[in-house]
């Protein structure tokens, strides 16, 4: 606690003027009236006087010296504690805007831990930072890097809580420097900022952008994506937006690796990995549901069943890596032949494929399963330096004509199959 000073006061130092002067006043008037002699006693009385008021004079100036020197102090003091108070609020302030990105935070990584494919990882990440970020000028971007191009590509993007259309679908001058720096970017103004071309901005970009953030989403020193945030008007953005918003993508990239890993493993999960077509047991899943949609719809749709005529002959022959190559021929045509939306083609079991025709007739299937029969019949394959070839017998069925359930369709499809072989193979024959 500071001690206050004790100056003196006016009323003080009068009293100390009247008890000096007003004795020698009295002395004066003594002398002048009544004994004149006395003016030897009222000099020496001054010259006493005088020498007793100058080092009164001079430890009332070092007194005066040593008041200021404390007040001074007092009021260094005051500012150091003044300085001090404002560095304790705007610690408090940081700290409590850091509690509430915090909570932002876990709150995001709570939303993001539950999306399982990359589309809804997207679209929460994206959503969120729209939350945070969001205003009438401002547009969030979120890009993911494509593995086999390496080029960008937006899988979401958001201005006033809604989904926005941006033209500009691979990315731009910023978000190609961003990729190749793997540095997160802060600009206040792009005609300004030294390290971009202002003219060539205007040529690119059809939106008028003033200023943006954006980040890389790393997974390790692997790029995956970019996610940003630009704005139409000038310093929109600080140095803790970005730092908030490289937090936001260090988190999101691990939410968006792992939707990614998860697809993979539902991909491997229901195809084949020597054909990368899909295995029966995704066609057990997916049957009941367009059963059920042909029968709301009151339309038909056919079912292939496809077995290689003699296939362990020619396994036999020319050996397993020669029919694992057969396999990936037969497959490729077949996602040839049926590349059409709503198609689906399935390595069956071994050398058998099936094909699911959506709102297709049996006569239409038919011409479809002939088509396929002499394209694999006259599909030349070398091996060992020598051409040969292959054929197939293919059994159809539809629905429902000739199935009313979902089992009962795979078995008229593997009787006309069936029929196909006992007629000589390399033939389509119907239910």
């Amino acid at each position: 606690m500071i001690k206050k000073l004790k100056i003196p006061s006016f009323k003080s130092r009068f009293i100390l003027i009247a008890t000096l002067f007003l004795p020698l006043v009295l002395f004066f008037v003594f002398a002048t009236f009544f004994y004149p002699p006395f003016f030897i006693f009222l000099s020496v009385g001054l010259f006493i006087i005088i020498v007793y008021l100058i080092p009164l004079q001079n430890r009332l100036v070092l007194r005066k010296a040593e008041v200021d020197l404390l007040s001074q102090d007092f009021l260094e003091r005051i500012n150091m504690t003044v300085l001090e108070t404002q560095k304790e609020q705007a610690a408090i302030s940081s700290f409590r805007e850091k509690i509430v990105n915090f909570s932002e935070l876990k709150g995001l990584t709570e939303r993001l831990g539950i999306c399982l494919s990359l589309e809804e990882t997207s679209k929460v990440l994206s959503s969120e930072v729209n939350k945070l970020f969001g205003g009438p000028e401002t547009v969030i971007i979120l890009y993911v890097l494509e593995g086999r191009t390496g080029d960008l590509g937006i899988i979401a993007s958001y201005k006033e809580k809604l989904e926005f259309n941006i033209k500009q679908k691979k990315g731009d001058i910023f978000d190609r420097w961003v990729v190749k720096t793997l540095q997160p970017l802060l600009i206040e103004d792009v005609k300004i900022d030294y390290r971009f071309d202002a003219d060539k901005i205007l040529e690119e970009d059809t939106r008028a952008i003033r200023s943006l953030i954006s980040v890389p989403l790393l997974v390790g020193h692997r790029p995956i994506g970019v996610l940003r945030v630009d704005s139409s008007q000038v310093n929109t953005f600080t140095t803790e937006d970005l730092r908030f918003l490289n937090a936001i993508g260090d988190i999101g990239a691990i939410a968006m690796e792992n939707a990614q890993l998860y697809e993979r493993i539902e991909q491997l999960a229901i195809r084949d990995g020597l054909t990368n077509l899909y295995l029966r047991r995704y066609l057990n899943e997916r049957l009941p549901e367009e059963v059920s949609r042909h029968l709301r719809s009151k339309s038909e749709m056919s079912f292939l069943m496809i077995d290689l005529d003699f296939f362990k002959e020619y396994n036999d022959k020319y050996g397993h890596m020669a029919g694992d190559i057969v396999l990936k021929m037969v497959s490729i045509v077949l996602m040839e032949c049926f590349d059409q939306p709503g198609n689906l083609v399935f390595r069956y079991g071994g050398e058998e494929f099936g094909v699911l025709l959506s709102d297709c007739t049996k006569k239409k299937a038919l011409e479809l399963a002939e088509d396929f029969r002499k394209r694999i019949e006259n599909q030349s394959i070398l091996l060992r330096r020598q051409k040969t070839n292959v054929t197939v017998s293919v059994g159809v069925a539809s629905f429902p004509k000739d199935a009313q359930e979902k089992e009962e369709l795979i078995y008229k499809a593997d009787r006309a199959l069936y029929q196909a072989k006992r007629s000589g193979r390399n033939r389509v024959c119907i239910a």
